[in-house]
């Protein structure tokens, strides 16, 4: 759990399983890589981001448009969630 702009958000590790999971035509549990990827990259992005403006929130100069995009792509996708 991270706490971003008074908010308290964690990752749903379940929903990052399903999303990066498929099943084959053979019924085999696969992981489609290319999800996987983007979405470790995305969390990547989130979780090492230097400066965020907790005054400003969302709409701050200060933050990168990779974190904006990381983090509302996880939020949308129920990846993030808040506490």
């Amino acid at each position: 759990m991270f706490e971003l702009w008074g908010e308290n958000y964690y990752l749903d590790l379940e929903k990052i399983q399903g999303e990066s999971q498929f099943v084959n035509e053979s019924g085999e549990t696969q992981v489609h890589v290319v999800k996987y990827d983007t979405l470790r990259l995305l969390i990547e992005t989130v979780m090492t981001e230097d400066e965020v403006d907790e005054k400003l929130g969302m709409k701050g100069s200060d933050i990168s448009l990779p974190f904006k995009l990381a983090f509302n792509t996880l939020l949308v996708n129920k990846i993030i969630n808040k506490f």
